[in-house]
């Protein structure tokens, strides 16, 4: 059996799934929503989108539950935990906060990490462009997880990390060629100007993003012939990127939000339901619905 691919008319279909979807019902179940009332200006827009995009693991509900008991340890002011003469409470804070296998430890640490790198650079953007420029955009990753790891530390020698720190932040680079689904969803937070991002960041084109491959949108990814990969690897962020990149290559991952929250929504159930997939405008490229009609 050969790899399932969409049908010549994908690119239409996929615009309209994105002309029709209902944005304002998606965006206050997504983390951004926790992090837009606290970006204020560059620095507080890096920091709260770094803590979010860190806890962004499990379902919205939980994740935006986490992110708001983590502004209120810091009393609403969440750039507190970059700040050095903050560190002692930031500690005492943040010692019994949990959220799945998160620890308060391990967000202090990157507090830490942060408060150092800011030492020294204004913007995490910099190494970011850094890696983007010298081999693309999973040199320009790794190089910032290796910033967020504490791998290089400015003016001493690299602290030692809480236990399971490191995974935290991995690297396409790695053995294992991650995926790396937060730190893309904090990239793509940080450069798109468009609803509903950030665009705090101003010398990475959008052309350059590549998906945030969670596992809703690597299933829909996959059922509509996006990637012939199962698993999220790197390699399948390229390929979906690219697939994306095929039909904008302005903005390719504008239409990862609404791949995302059409699964998260249940607007597709992962499954043939004549009464949910006969409207969907994408349902001709899905593979489940393959040799099948609707009549």
């Amino acid at each position: 059996m050969g790899v399932h691919r969409p049908t010549g008319q994908f690119p239409r279909h996929l615009e309209a799934l994105y002309a029709g979807f209902p944005f304002d019902r998606s965006f206050d179940d997504d983390p951004i929503a926790s992090v837009h009332p606290l970006a204020r200006d560059l620095r507080s827009a890096e920091v709260a989108g770094i803590f979010a995009a860190t806890l962004a693991i499990g379902n919205t509900s939980s994740i935006r539950g986490a992110i708001g008991r983590l502004v209120a340890a810091t009393d609403g002011e969440i750039v507190r935990l970059v700040d050095p003469g903050w560190a002692l409470e930031r500690d005492r804070r943040l010692r019994g906060f949990r959220h799945r296998w998160i620890r308060g430890d391990q967000l202090a640490f990157l507090g830490r990490c942060l408060s150092e790198f800011y030492e020294a650079h204004a913007s995490l953007e910099e190494p970011f462009v850094e890696g983007l420029n010298a081999g693309g955009f999973e040199v320009g990753l790794d190089r910032l997880a290796r910033v967020l790891r504490g791998d290089r530390r400015v003016g001493g020698p690299r602290r030692r990390r809480p236990a399971g720190y490191a995974r935290l932040f991995p690297s396409p680079l790695g053995p294992a060629r991650s995926a790396a689904k937060r730190l893309t969803l904090y990239v793509r937070w940080m450069v798109r100007s468009r609803y509903p991002d950030l665009g705090r960041w101003h010398r990475v084109p959008t052309g350059e993003l590549r998906v945030p491959l969670d596992q809703h949108v690597q299933w829909i990814a996959y059922h509509l012939g996006l990637t012939g990969r199962r698993s999220r690897t790197w390699r399948a962020v390229e390929e979906v990127s690219e697939a994306l990149r095929r039909i904008d290559p302005i903005d390719p991952v504008r239409y990862d939000f609404v791949l995302c929250h059409t699964g998260i929504s249940g607007d597709c159930p992962k499954h043939r339901d004549l009464a949910v997939c006969g409207p969907c405008s994408v349902r001709p490229d899905c593979l489940l619905w393959k040799g099948r009609s609707v009549g």
